[in-house]
C-alpha cells in the first residue's frame, strides 16, 4: 500500500509538470494582439448613424401611434353602428366619411423626400447600420396623442330633393329650376275647334211644324300663340316665372237661313293679332318628397290685361247688339287676343314617384276680378252700356303619368279637365250662359337634345263639345 501510494503521488507531479509545459508553450506560441487605435473620422461616422437609427425609431413610433389611433376611431365608429339603427342617411354620411386624418399629415407607410425605409441597403454607412443591433425601446410607454375625430375626405352622396322630371302636358311645370339657374322657354302652340250651331227663330204649332226662321251656323276657329317664357330659382325649392305672349286668331263663320227661299252660305271671316295677356307666377315646393314618397309644389299665378280687349274691339251692331232693335251679326270684326279681366289661379301641383313611372296631377282654381261701366264698341262709333261683368269661375284638375324611355327622353299620358261657371252682368246670370265642361286627353313626348336644351312636343284632343278639336304645342327650354 506504501509503494501504491507512493506511485501514485509520483504520476499526480509528472502530470502536473506537463501540464504547466503544455500552457508555458501556448502562451508562447499565441501572442496577445495589442489594441488598434479608431481613428476619429470613424467614430464621428458611427454616432452619426447611431443617430440616424434612433430619428427612424422614433418615426416608427410616431407611425404605431397613428395607427393605434385610427384603430380606436373605426372602433368607435363600430360601436355607434351596432349601438344606434342604421338608416339611409346614417350609411350615406359613413360613406363619405374617412378614417384618414386631417391634410398635411403623413399616412402610415409614406415616405418623405430623402428618407430611406428601415433596414434598406443602400450606402455603406446604411449596411453597417442594418448589421447593428437595434437600441432597445425606452421601457416608458409612449403616450399615444390626442386620437382626431374622422375627417371627411370625400362628400356624402347627396339625395337630390327635387321632384323627378317628365314629358310636360299641362302649362304649369313640375320641376322646379334650381337655384341660380335660368331657364329661357320659347314656345308655339296651335289650336283648332269647330261647332255647329242652329238656332229656331218663330213659334211652333205642333211640334212639327214651324213658323219663322231656322239659322245654322258652322264657326272654324284657329289660334296660333308664340310665347317666350323665362323662370329662374331663388332657391332651391322657389322660383318665378314671366311670361309674354303674341296671339293671332282667325275665325270663318259660315251660316245659312233656311226657308228664305236662297240656299247660299254666308261666310263671315274675321282675324286678330295682338300682343296676349302677359302672366306672373310663382312656386314653392313644400315637401322634400323621395322614392315612393309624394313632391307637392304650391303655385301661383297671376294674368294680366295686356292683350286686345273684347270690350274695345269693334262689334258688328248698329246701335245695339242686344234687345229690340237689334242690327247685324253681332260679330266682332277684329278679334281679341286677351281676356279683358285681371285673374289670379292658385294651384297645387303633385308627383309621387314609383320606378320606373312617376305619377303627377293638379288642381287649380280661377278668380276673374269683375268689371264695372264696361261698353261695347260698335260700328257707328257709339257704346252700348253693358253695366257690371263677372266672368265665371273656373275650376280645373288634371292628372297624368310619365314614364322614362331611355336617359333621353320620356312619355306623358294625361287628361285635363275643367268647369267654366256662367256669367253674370250687373249681378244676373246672362242670358243663355250654362255652365261649360273642357275635357282635353293629352300625349307629351320629351326629348334631351343636350345638357341644357330639351324639346318638349304635346298633343291634346278634345273630349267635349265645346273644347278644341286638336292642340299641338312645342317647347323648347333652354338653361343658362
Amino acid at each position: 500500500m506504501r509503494y501504491l501510494h507512493l506511485l501514485r503521488l509520483g504520476a499526480a507531479g509528472a502530470s502536473s509538470l506537463l501540464l504547466s509545459a503544455a500552457a508555458h508553450g501556448q502562451n508562447a506560441a499565441v501572442p496577445v494582439p495589442a489594441p488598434v487605435p479608431v481613428p476619429a473620422a470613424s467614430q464621428q461616422a458611427l454616432a452619426a448613424r447611431l443617430e440616424d437609427m434612433k430619428a427612424q425609431l422614433a418615426e416608427q413610433r410616431r407611425l404605431l401611434d397613428r395607427l393605434r389611433g385610427t384603430l380606436q376611431a373605426q372602433q368607435r365608429r363600430i360601436d355607434v353602428l351596432q349601438g344606434a339603427p342604421i338608416t339611409n342617411e346614417l350609411l350615406g354620411e359613413q360613406r363619405g366619411l374617412g378614417l384618414q386624418e386631417g391634410a398635411g399629415q403623413e399616412r402610415p407607410g409614406q415616405e418623405r423626400p430623402g428618407q430611406e425605409r428601415p433596414g434598406q441597403q443602400g450606402t455603406p454607412a446604411s449596411a453597417a447600420q442594418a448589421s447593428a443591433p437595434a437600441p432597445a425601446p425606452p421601457t416608458t410607454p409612449a403616450v399615444p396623442p390626442s386620437t382626431p375625430g374622422p375627417v371627411a375626405v370625400g362628400r356624402p352622396p347627396g339625395r337630390d330633393s327635387r321632384p323627378p322630371e317628365v314629358a310636360p302636358i299641362f302649362e304649369q311645370p313640375g320641376v322646379l329650376t334650381p337655384r341660380g339657374k335660368f331657364v329661357l322657354e320659347p314656345s308655339a302652340q296651335f289650336g283648332y275647334s269647330s261647332s255647329n250651331r242652329v238656332a229656331l227663330v218663330g213659334y211652333t204649332i205642333i211640334p212639327a211644324l214651324l213658323i219663322g226662321l231656322i239659322d245654322v251656323r258652322e264657326v272654324k276657329r284657329n289660334t296660333f300663340t308664340a310665347a317666350l317664357t323665362g323662370r329662374t330659382g331663388i332657391t332651391n325649392r322657389f322660383e318665378v316665372e314671366a311670361r309674354i305672349p303674341y296671339v293671332y286668331r282667325s275665325d270663318a263663320t259660315v251660316s245659312r237661313e233656311l226657308f228664305t227661299g236662297t240656299a247660299v252660305e254666308r261666310v263671315f271671316d274675321t282675324s286678330g293679332k295682338h300682343l296676349g295677356d302677359v302672366e306672373l307666377a310663382a312656386r314653392y315646393q313644400l315637401n322634400d318628397g323621395g322614392a315612393d314618397k309624394s313632391y307637392y309644389v304650391a303655385g301661383l299665378r297671376f294674368k294680366s290685361r295686356t292683350g286686345r280687349d273684347p270690350f274695345s274691339v269693334v262689334t258688328d251692331c248698329v246701335r245695339r247688339c242686344v234687345g229690340e232693335n237689334a242690327s247685324g251679326t253681332g260679330l266682332p270684326l277684329d278679334l281679341p287676343t286677351g281676356s279683358g279681366f285681371y285673374s289670379l289661379q292658385p294651384s297645387l301641383t303633385w308627383l309621387f314617384p314609383s320606378d320606373p313611372a312617376v305619377f303627377f296631377g293638379s288642381i287649380s282654381y280661377l278668380h276673374s276680378f269683375k268689371r264695372h261701366d264696361v261698353s261695347r264698341l260698335l260700328r257707328d262709333g257709339t257704346r252700348e252700356p253693358l253695366g257690371t261683368v263677372e266672368p265665371g269661375k273656373i275650376f280645373g284638375v288634371n292628372f297624368g303619368v310619365g314614364l322614362a324611355l331611355n336617359e333621353k327622353g320620356s312619355l306623358s299620358l294625361g287628361y285635363d279637365h275643367s268647369t267654366i261657371g256662367r256669367t253674370r252682368q250687373n249681378g244676373t246670370v246672362v242670358p243663355g250662359a250654362v255652365r261649360t265642361q273642357l275635357g282635353t286627353l293629352l300625349m307629351g313626348y320629351s326629348y334631351r337634345l343636350a345638357k341644357d336644351r330639351t324639346l318638349n312636343i304635346s298633343i291634346g284632343a278634345g273630349l267635349t263639345r265645346d273644347t278644341p278639336d286638336v292642340s299641338l304645342a312645342v317647347r323648347l327650354p333652354m338653361t343658362f
